[in-house]
């Protein structure tokens, strides 16, 4: 892979996923040797996963507290991940990138299945505040019909 030796996983839960309005930044990574699709996960512990304004979709850090997260792993390059990051707005505190532990959907049950990756959560400053707005009702999964309300916004 190319971008540096390093690798980190990501998991991707929203408009990163396949059939999603941004999957177009990881379909350019992967053609640019700097990505690779490992497969559908499912987060060990249960997040929160609400949608904030313009539809866009947030996981929140609060383990324990909504529902077992469905989504997409990836094999990404440091350049990849800059990339990302860049997307998600690391630097003006849109989105933060913590870890999370996923498991293959059928080891859901079994711990010896669990593989540490790194997500995008919403950033701390607001993050908590979002899921007492939404009432601490969320989903376990970004849909294709959740993405019809997303706004791409241009920086």
């Amino acid at each position: 892979m190319g971008g540096g030796h390093n690798k980190k996983l990501i998991f991707v839960y929203g408009t990163l996923k396949r059939n999603h309005t941004n999957h177009f930044l990881l379909e350019d990574l992967i053609t640019q040797n700097d990505a690779v699709f490992v497969g559908q996960r499912t987060t060990r512990l249960q997040y929160p996963l609400v949608t904030g304004l313009y539809g866009i979709p947030y996981l929140i850090n609060q383990s324990e507290s909504g529902k077992r997260i469905r989504g997409e792993l990836y094999s990404v390059s440091d350049r990849g991940l800059a990339r990302l990051d860049e997307l998600e707005g690391i630097k003006v505190e849109h989105y933060e990138r913590l870890p999370i532990e996923v498991v293959e959907d059928e080891e859901v049950e079994e711990s010896n299945g669990v593989v540490s990756a790194e997500a995008y959560f919403a950033h701390r400053r607001f993050g908590e505040r979002l899921w007492e707005r939404k009432v601490k009702c969320g989903m376990c999964e970004f849909g294709e019909n959740d993405g019809v309300l997303y706004v791409r916004l241009c920086s």
